[in-house]
């Protein structure tokens, strides 16, 4: 292929969906991005109507690729890289959703998790899943979906619906009822899949009430996922890459060996560190997951992760009104040189890695009648480094490797205070990519590979480029101090 050959990567998101087209160099050539609507029906659930994902996709996707050809190349392939543990259902043959997704942040299978480590299974379901069983994950989802209606159950077990999450459901549309599939990385989020295996697993399916005929086949990431259907982009183009978004912005940041931990920070905050071909047990509470899978042979990552991050930063916008802008939290933060004791604990749909606690809610905590909203909002950007330091900790400590430096990236990372803030509070050099959209940078090389664009993972890896380091400054005395009014006002909302 010429130099001309683009990739089209499909990034859709928690609150918007972004198209992506990258050259060979890995550059931006064309983007389009639209945000869609949330729906919270009660406390801590979280849904998206599935038209609204399809639109803004397909809209966003035609955008990009016919402002990229505008320029003389040529979509060569499509990659697609999602919110991982959104859940949807659909009918095999109209292609109609049933209900609405149920978005990974939704908590409403709390109490069947509950029930589920009361029964002494969570210990069994770590060991084959590498996952602590948490409302986050789509496994218990589905299970709610199937368990609400025993007509859709019966449908399921006749093989007339498909379970997806979001990279299913998206080729399910793109190739006009096709191809059902999903890649490794993805599955590895359901609790249904066995990742020491790489099949689905038929005791953790009997244990959810899971019928097997609604699941889709897993691939590996750089896979033959079928071609668009004419009507989308008027001519069929090949979908040759698929991976989780945390997953594919570890590839965009060139993660790929051991030891090596990316950050991003979007709607949540997620940390994830290669392990090779080992799959390290956390005694962290850290979730053992796959990090991508290539010519068959799986590498493996620790993650941990943080539900609110930019999302608390839109609360402060659009909830409270502190903010226009989420770009003038970073001048608010900087023009004050500390919070005073103010602490935000973010917990707005609970609490991620290390605690997993699904009833923990939000909490301002030390406000004075001298705190203002720079405070607010500092504290709250504050509250996003404090949770990635617990992350890295226990990561270290699960796979005995050391971390030298932070690879840093996702729309919160253009925030140049809170970076240097994270550097200092974590003690390690953070850097920056010039693109910073990694996620979708990671599914085009993945869609790359396959299709023969890219070599191998040593050409990407020679591709990646620094934009900034930021070093860490803080006093030690001064960052344990902060760490522990920190770990304080954790205790206040954990139940």
């Amino acid at each position: 292929m010429t130099e001309q050959a683009f990739i089209l990567a499909i990034d859709q998101g928690t609150t918007s969906s972004r198209a992506i087209v990258f050259n060979l160099t890995g550059a931006i050539v064309a983007v389009a991005q639209e945000e869609f609507r949330q729906i919270f029906p009660a406390d801590g659930w979280v849904e998206h109507n599935p038209q609204d994902i399809w639109e803004t996709t397909l809209k966003t996707a035609r955008e990009a690729l016919q402002e990229a050809e505008k320029q003389g190349g040529k979509i060569a392939a499509v990659g697609i890289t999602n919110q991982r543990e959104t859940t949807l259902l659909w009918d095999r043959q109209t292609g109609r959703t049933i209900g609405n997704a149920i978005v990974w942040q939704d908590r409403r299978t709390a109490e069947r998790c509950r029930q589920l480590k009361e029964k002494g299974l969570e210990k069994f379901f770590i060991e084959r899943t590498g996952l602590l069983l948490d409302p986050y994950f789509s496994g218990t989802k589905l299970a709610w979906m199937l368990d609400r209606e025993p007509e859709l159950r019966r449908r399921a077990e006749q093989g007339r619906l498909a379970f997806g999450t979001v990279d299913s459901f998206l080729l399910w549309q793109l190739t006009g009822g096709q191809v059902h599939a999903t890649d490794a990385t993805n599955a590895s989020r359901t609790l249904l899949f066995n990742i020491h295996t790489q099949q689905w697993d038929e005791k953790l399916l009997e244990l959810l009430n899971i019928p097997t005929p609604l699941l889709p086949e897993v691939k590996d990431c750089a896979a033959d996922f079928g071609l668009t259907t004419k009507e989308i982009f008027d001519r069929p183009i090949p979908i040759c890459g698929i991976a989780g978004d945390q997953q594919a912005a570890a590839i965009g940041q060139a993660c790929f060996q051991p030891g090596m931990v990316k950050s991003t920070y979007g709607t949540g905050g997620f940390v994830l560190m290669n392990t090779g071909d080992k799959a390290v047990k956390s005694t962290n509470r850290l979730l053992t997951t796959v990090a991508y899978r290539l010519d068959g042979k799986t590498s493996y990552a620790l993650e941990g992760s943080i539900f609110s991050a930019g999302s608390a930063v839109q609360w402060l916008r659009d909830a409270l009104g502190l903010i226009d802008t989420a770009a003038q939290s970073e001048e608010l933060a900087a023009g004050i040189t500390t919070t005073a004791g103010v602490y935000m604990v973010p917990a707005f749909t609970g609490l991620g890695a290390p605690h997993w606690d699904p009833q923990a809610r939000g909490a301002l905590l030390g406000l004075s009648r001298d705190s203002g909203r720079a405070e607010i909002v500092r504290a709250t950007l504050e509250s996003i480094s404090y949770q990635t330091a617990d992350l890295l900790q226990g990561m270290a400590s699960d796979s005995g490797i050391e971390i030298e430096r932070l690879r840093v990236d996702g729309g919160m990372a253009a925030n140049n205070w809170l970076m240097a803030f994270l550097a200092w509070i974590l003690n390690l050099p953070g850097d920056r990519p010039v693109v910073t959209e990694t996620t979708a940078l990671g599914v085009a090389y993945l869609a790359g590979l396959q299709s023969g664009l890219f070599q191998n993972l040593d050409e990407i890896e020679q591709s990646w480029r620094r934009d900034n380091t930021f070093a860490p400054q803080l006093d030690t005395g001064e960052r344990k101090q902060l760490l522990k009014g920190w770990h304080k006002a954790l205790k206040r909302v954990l139940l």
